[in-house]
């Protein structure tokens, strides 16, 4: 595991505060459990490479405790991208990676203790940096054109409904 002193990680929108232990998006907290903080902070703090889950399991539960490892460690992951706003068909930050464990694939940046330096990104991590900015960019401009042409779809149903309505009414009259 890469051991950073950096008490803010941040990604995207958000930091990750590991001392307060608390998940921030543009200033505003996001509210996680335990379990789910503990994986997202490691995972960050291990961004780029997969952490397979019984790397998951051991950091999660100690060795005496009885849980269905399976089903918890699905139940975090499903948390944290709820918490993120992220979807595992197309992820932006937390990638699945098929029998082995999850990466997380947005670059993050490690700040100093007092939390107002970030670290400086080689020049891989600033190509990484732009492409992951570009991708998240095309994202949400496709979620926004979705949920235009719903609400373009929505309001020709509704006008069809009253144009309907004034026909079924003006022939009865």
């Amino acid at each position: 595991m890469r051991k950073s002193t950096a008490a803010i990680l941040r990604f995207g929108t958000f930091e990750l505060d590991t001392e307060a232990e608390q998940l921030t998006k543009n200033g505003r907290i996001v509210r996680l459990q335990p379990q789910p903080y503990k994986l997202l902070r490691l995972l960050t703090t291990e961004a780029g490479r997969v952490v397979t889950r019984e790397e998951l399991r051991a950091v999660l539960w100690p060795d005496e405790t009885y849980v269905d490892f399976d089903q918890g460690i699905n139940f975090a992951v499903k948390q944290v991208r709820e918490a993120l706003d992220d979807d595992a068909d197309r992820p932006v930050y937390l990638q699945t990676v098929p029998k082995r464990g999850y990466r997380f694939v947005a670059p993050v940046s490690f700040g100093d203790e007092a939390g107002d330096r970030l670290a400086v990104p080689s020049g891989e991590m600033r190509l990484h940096k732009a492409l992951w900015a570009n991708i998240l960019e095309l994202r949400l401009a496709d979620e926004a054109r979705k949920r235009r042409r719903r609400q373009v779809l929505i309001a020709c149903v509704v006008i069809g409904c009253v144009v309907a309505a004034a026909l079924i009414i003006r022939a009865f009259q």
